[in-house]
């Protein structure tokens, strides 16, 4: 299983390196007015896939569309839904041969700041990298091209396409290449920072969040719970580079979540970030996502074992679940706490104050 994941990379880093290391962007670098409020950094942007708003509407398009699909039933909206915060209410997601995904369905907010894309792999820090995963996967098949290149690609060459790739590149050829990174584009695009906690926290609107919010936010910000110790930063994860941050800041943790020997070992099926890195000190470590509309975008966890928020509470409260509790790999900040359930309540009502409802709104017409 684990050569099998490395083989995998080792391809889609060759195919990815193909298209976009060795070749010039196709069009000149263009102003892109990016959704962010004053005061917040710009994400990161590969000098060979520029923003523009042509590439982002082009992206959009393509995002929502089946024909993306080798059988015309997927596209990447089935999975990242956007009135659950571009992710998915099931425990895991399915391809488009109904194939179960091992793993649950990631939001997208703000993902143009992630230093690590997919659950665990720290070799992925490029959005055009991990969009071939799903692109060109054959085990498993999420939309399943390999194999069927040339019928997926003469699907967008309708007059309606072909004007949107000639806006954005310029001409009316229409490659992989161009799909990847006009999908990467319009990914990058989906930008929140308009939740009552930033109305509160960077506009100085203290009537934004409730009583309950504000004592909620200083629990989470506390040692006793050390929440923020692995979801900080203005993006609530650890995961973030961007103009002002160089630096990656450990962004994967083991929960304990599982421990199926007593020695630390996570379920086969799925042991996180050690099938890339093939280091035991890895077992069991996944990517801290961002809490930002995390109210909307249940299940939880890795394999979406966990339903609802008061389920994280109760789990982070503990220590970790079952076995998990004595996992020796577990994260050092997975400690457990004591919490009356009316601080519980206040820390869910904090939680639910990262909710971007304009966001939400704004991103469910897919036109």
């Amino acid at each position: 299983m684990l050569a099998t994941t490395v083989v995998r990379f080792a391809v889609c880093c060759s195919l990815s390196c193909m298209l976009f290391s060795c070749k010039p962007p196709d069009v000149k670098p263009q102003v892109y007015k990016w959704n962010i409020p004053k005061g917040f950094p710009l994400p990161n942007v590969p000098k060979n896939n520029p923003m523009t708003t042509a590439k982002v509407s082009l992206g959009k398009q393509l995002f929502f569309d089946e024909n993306l699909s080798f059988n015309q039933t997927t596209s990447c909206g089935s999975c990242h839904l956007p009135q659950f915060a571009f992710a998915e209410p099931k425990t895991t997601a399915i391809g488009a041969t109904g194939q179960l995904i091992k793993r649950n369905s990631q939001s997208l907010v703000n993902v143009a700041y992630n230093s690590n894309l997919t659950w665990a792999h720290s070799g992925l820090n490029q959005i055009e990298q991990q969009i071939l995963i799903p692109m060109f996967s054959e085990n498993p098949i999420e939309l399943g091209i390999t194999g069927h290149e040339d019928k997926v690609l003469n699907r967008f060459k309708s007059q309606t396409y072909l004007a949107l790739f000639n806006e954005a590149f310029n001409d009316k050829q229409v490659t992989f290449d161009r799909i990847v990174k006009a999908l990467a584009s319009y990914v990058r695009s989906l930008t929140s920072f308009g939740s009552p906690f930033d109305k509160y926290a960077y506009q100085g609107n203290d009537d934004a969040l409730s009583d309950a919010a504000k004592r909620g936010m200083e629990l989470f910000f506390s040692e006793k719970l050390e929440c923020f110790h692995c979801h900080g930063g203005f993006n609530f994860t650890q995961s973030s580079q961007h103009e002002n941050q160089k630096l990656d800041l450990r962004p994967f943790h083991n929960t304990g979540l599982y421990n199926v020997d007593g020695k630390g070992a996570y379920p086969l099926f799925d042991q996180g970030l050690i099938e890339a890195t093939l280091q035991p000190k890895d077992m069991g470590k996944f990517r801290a996502p961002t809490l930002r509309n995390v109210s909307v975008s249940a299940p939880y966890m890795h394999d979406g074992s966990l339903a609802t928020l008061e389920d994280v509470i109760e789990f982070y409260a503990s220590g970790g679940r079952g076995h998990g509790k004595t996992n020796p790999l577990k994260s050092a900040f997975i400690k457990g706490f004591e919490l009356q359930p009316k601080q519980k309540q206040d820390l869910i009502e904090f939680l639910q104050s990262l909710t971007d409802q304009k966001f939400l709104n704004s991103n469910l017409n897919r036109h």
